[in-house]
């Protein structure tokens, strides 16, 4: 698809989480979810009308339908909380998308027909059509499933692309992380190596005034891929047993640059919205120079290293049944085994 929109504006739009784990069902759950749909409806039908109507992409915040498990089992959590791959949800998100002609980035958890008993974390972003044109499945978790756990009969599914999705729509070359992911600079780097240009992250994390090491990370995978991170955190979570604003505040864009071009303090926001100038952005990747850092990388130095690790083991969910204990006690091996080669 040709690129046509140069500069536009995109806001990582910072909202309360008004978590279901208290639903008795999956029924009640569901109900709650179409809720919190409804109440981001006119918010972002606000922000824009502030804004201006060349706001072209929208991020929300991880947990934003949900909130996250606390104390549910692997298939109680599934049949709660976890919406189909063509539920209800993202077509009533995407009747917003389709209205406001915006493309619409998200995080939820979702079940998947070829992985019965499981669910994964899902970015995704959908387009001004209503369609989803990108889904993209949290890697790194420590007490989720994965891709990597299923990791032969996922690349079976949906191949290497689908683990390392990029959408190349009229607004730039989108992509995903998901929450502490930004912590994992390879992930990046897989999406850039794809083409990525804008890194939608939803997150739920502590907000500090000073630099986190998760604030640290989103400026760095900034710099290191020449992109843009629109990165959106909740305004806390509700109905929980944490207090509610443990995770709330600092929703920010980056620049690819590694500048901070906009950032908002604690509470429901609009504020972190910034100008994406692709063209800008365009003319750096493509100039020789010190800076530019991506086409300077050197994967063959590598590659042979990565290789020869092993670190934590791929497969351990395939086709064996599972608790929450299953995900320590894997780290916990993987330690002892590293701590005899000496590598920790």
């Amino acid at each position: 698809m040709p690129n046509n929109s140069e500069s536009y504006r995109a806001l990582a739009l910072q909202v309360t989480c008004h978590a279901v784990n208290q639903a008795s069902d999956g029924h009640e759950a569901r109900s709650l979810m179409l809720n919190s749909i409804n109440r981001l409806a006119p918010q972002i039908a606000a922000s824009i009308a502030f804004i201006g109507f060349d706001c072209r992409l929208i991020v929300l915040p991880e947990y934003f339908l949900t909130g996250f498990p606390m104390g549910d089992t692997l298939a109680g959590w599934a049949q709660k909380a976890c919406i189909e791959m063509a539920g209800a949800e993202y077509e009533a998100l995407g009747k917003i998308a389709q209205k406001h002609k915006i493309f619409l980035a998200g995080n939820a958890y979702e079940v998947d027909p070829n992985f019965p008993g499981l669910y994964f974390q899902t970015c995704f972003i959908l387009d001004p059509s209503g369609s989803i044109i990108l889904r993209y499945r949290r890697l790194n978790s420590l007490f989720a499933p994965t891709p990597h756990d299923v990791w032969d009969k996922y690349l079976d599914c949906y191949g290497l692309e689908g683990v390392f999705p990029v959408a190349k729509t009229e607004i730039g070359n989108l992509a995903a992380l998901a929450s502490e992911e930004i912590l994992y600079p390879e992930v990046a780097r897989c999406l850039a190596m794809r083409g990525a240009e804008i890194f939608v992250h939803s997150t739920s994390e502590v907000y500090n005034k000073n630099l986190t090491p998760k604030d640290a990370a989103k400026i760095s995978r900034a710099v290191e891929n020449l992109a843009y991170v629109v990165s959106a955190n909740t305004a806390g979570i509700a109905n929980i047993a944490i207090p509610i604003a443990s995770a709330d505040g600092g929703s920010k864009i980056i620049d690819y640059r590694g500048i901070v071009i906009a950032e908002t303090a604690a509470g429901e926001s609009m504020a972190a919205f910034a100008e994406i100038d692709l063209a800008a952005l365009r003319r750096d990747r493509r100039r020789p120079g010190l800076n530019n850092l991506l086409s300077r990388q050197r994967f063959e130095l590598y590659a042979e290293s990565y290789r020869q690790s092993h670190f934590y083991p791929p497969n351990t969910m395939l086709d064996q049944e599972v608790d929450r204990k299953h995900f320590l006690q894997t780290q916990q091996a993987t330690i002892e085994r590293l701590a005899k080669l000496g590598i920790i």
